[in-house]
C-alpha cells in the first residue's frame, strides 16, 4: 500500500483572523482546526492526505471553497453534508496577541451526521495505512464513541491508528486501542490522569494511557523536551531552541510528523524525531500546520533522544 494517511476532522471550522498590516487592518479567512492543521503539515512532509470532514451552512460552505483550493494536491478533500453549521471563530491580532473576538463550537452532529461521517472514514481509512484521528473546538460537538469505533476497527483490519485527542474524547478511543497517541501534558493534568507536571509524574501517567490500550505514547511539554513511551523505552525529546512566533499548531505539527514516518514504513523513534522537528518549525509561523519539509529535515538531526 503506498504511503498516505487518512485524517479524520469530524468538525473543522471557519477561522477569521484580522492582522495588521503596514498599520491597516487585514483580514484572513481559513479553513481551520486541528485536522485540517495536521493535513497541512503532513502534505508539506510529502505524504499524500484523505481527509474526512462533515461541513454544513453558510460556514460550511465557506470552509469548502477554502479546503478546496491553496492546499495543493497533496491533500484530498472527502465531505458530508451535515444537518446544522459548521463552527467558527473570530481573533483580532492586531496588538501582536490572538485575542478571540467571538466564536462557536457548532451544534452538536446528529445521529445521520455521524452514520455518514463513520462510513466515510472508514472507507477511505481502510485505503490507507495510516489514520490520524483528531479531536473537535468544541469538545461536546462528537460523540466520543465514534473515536473508539474507528480505533478498533481501522486497528483491527491493519491500519495504523494516531490519535491526539484529549478528556472523555481519549478516554473513549483507548477502548479501541490506538498504535500511538500524542497528548500534552496539560491535557493529562486537567483530566486527572497525573498528579503534577514533575517527569515521574508524567512518565507514570503515560504509562497509565499504555495501560489502557495505547502503543505507544508521546506527552508533548511546551517549556521542556517531550516524554515518549514506545518500544518498552522511556526517553525524552528535546527539539532545538528556536525563537517563538506563535506557538499554537505545535502539537498538531507534531502529530503530524509522526503520522507521516509511519505512513512510510519508518519506525517509532524515527516518527519522534520528525514530530519534534516539525513542532519546532511551526512555532516560528504565523501560519497553523504550516512548514517546509527541507528546513524540517534540518532540524531531525538536531533533535536530542536521550533515554530515561
Amino acid at each position: 500500500m503506498d504511503a498516505r494517511v487518512m485524517v479524520f476532522s469530524a468538525v473543522p471550522i471557519l477561522t477569521v483572523t484580522i492582522e495588521d498590516r503596514a498599520d491597516r487592518p487585514e483580514l484572513h479567512v481559513h479553513a481551520g482546526g486541528q485536522g485540517v492543521w495536521m493535513s497541512r503539515m503532513i502534505a508539506a512532509l510529502g505524504v499524500p492526505v484523505t481527509l474526512c470532514v462533515s461541513l454544513g451552512g453558510e460556514t460550511g460552505d465557506v470552509v469548502r471553497t477554502r479546503l478546496g483550493g491553496g492546499n495543493g494536491d497533496n491533500i484530498d478533500v472527502r465531505s458530508v453534508k451535515r444537518d446544522s453549521g459548521t463552527g467558527w471563530y473570530v481573533h483580532d491580532r492586531r496588538s501582536g496577541e490572538r485575542d478571540e473576538i467571538a466564536s462557536d463550537g457548532g451544534e452538536p452532529l446528529t445521529r445521520h451526521d455521524l452514520d455518514e461521517l463513520y462510513g466515510l472514514a472508514l472507507t477511505e481509512g481502510l485505503r490507507s495505512p495510516v489514520a490520524v484521528l483528531s479531536g473537535s473546538a468544541d469538545p461536546g460537538v462528537v460523540d466520543p464513541d465514534i473515536y473508539r469505533r474507528l480505533a478498533a476497527d481501522l486497528g483491527n483490519n491493519d491500519v495504523t491508528v494516531v490519535v491526539d485527542l484529549s478528556g472523555d474524547d481519549l478516554t473513549a478511543v483507548l477502548r479501541g486501542r490506538p498504535a500511538f497517541v500524542k497528548v500534552s501534558h496539560e491535557e493529562l493534568i486537567n483530566a486527572g490522569r497525573a498528579s503534577g507536571d514533575d517527569e515521574k509524574a508524567l512518565i507514570e501517567a503515560g504509562r497509565g494511557v499504555l495501560d489502557e490500550g495505547a502503543g505507544a505514547v508521546l506527552i508533548s511539554r511546551p517549556h521542556a523536551p517531550s516524554l515518549a513511551i514506545f518500544d518498552g523505552r522511556v526517553v525524552t525529546v528535546e527539539p532545538p531552541a528556536l525563537e517563538v512566533a506563535d506557538h499554537r499548531g505545535a502539537g498538531d505539527s507534531m502529530t503530524a510528523g509522526i503520522a507521516s514516518v509511519l505512513a512510510r514504513g519508518g519506525d517509532m523513534e524515527e516518527a519522534v524525531r520528525t514530530g519534534a522537528a516539525a513542532g519546532a518549525l511551526n512555532v516560528t509561523r504565523h501560519g497553523l500546520g504550516t512548514g517546509n519539509a527541507e528546513a524540517i529535515a534540518e532540524l531531525i538531526g538536531r533533535v536530542r533522544v536521550e533515554n530515561r
